[in-house]
């Protein structure tokens, strides 16, 4: 189960090169963002939910984490993050390109959130970090990183106490780089929507 008073933040800070325009800003679902997707998603099972970023770059009401350094990486973002919620020890970190993460996982990533520095999502295609929770004990070591220039996420977990959960459904995982890959994933998500009418209405039926 997710804790009450629980934080997530949405990482929609990146560059987009491969999808060749902001992948945040892209409509996705019913709304008119990939960010607006996950922030309303997120909302229904955390308190609070903040979107990391350079800039505010959205046409919704959201609280936006901006970044403390000129450079752009998650690190700089997880840094930037926990320097403004100087109060909260652990946040929940996703991709804003993941829609298809869930409760379900997100509740399998808090049962195994037992007195480590990072409790991080493993696919089949290794660790996401990305999909993480992170606790403010890793700041020391994530800012000495900085100072280094080593921004990588993996390098990062190298110096701390890691609980690593695999997970079992790859569905969740589909990042959204290429135009390819968003025109994919905006079918599943319309697909699933059908399956659920159709199971809504069949429901109706068995019950009358």
């Amino acid at each position: 189960m997710i804790p009450p008073n629980s934080i997530a933040v949405i990482l929609a800070g990146g560059k987009s090169s491969r999808m060749q325009r902001d992948k945040a800003l892209l409509p996705f679902g019913e709304v008119s963002s990939l960010a607006e997707f996950q922030y309303r998603r997120l909302s229904q099972i955390f308190s609070k939910v903040y979107i990391s970023s350079k800039n505010n770059k959205f046409d919704f009401d959201v609280e936006i984490i901006e970044d403390i350094y000129e450079s752009s990486s998650p690190l700089v973002a997880l840094v930037s993050i926990f320097e403004a919620l100087d109060d909260i020890e652990e946040i929940f970190l996703l991709s804003v390109d993941t829609p298809f993460v869930d409760k379900t996982l997100i509740d399998t990533l808090y049962k195994n959130n037992h007195s480590v520095d990072v409790v991080v999502a493993e696919s089949n295609n290794g660790l996401e970090p990305l999909c993480a929770i992170y606790h403010r004990s890793c700041i020391v070591e994530a800012k000495r990183a900085l100072e280094l220039n080593r921004h990588k996420l993996h390098s990062l977990f190298e110096k701390l106490d890691v609980k690593i959960v695999k997970i079992e459904n790859e569905g969740e995982f589909i990042n959204l780089n290429y135009p390819s890959e968003y025109e994919e994933a905006q079918k599943k998500w319309y697909a699933r929507i059908n399956s659920s009418l159709v199971s809504s209405v069949e429901s109706c039926f068995e019950q009358k």
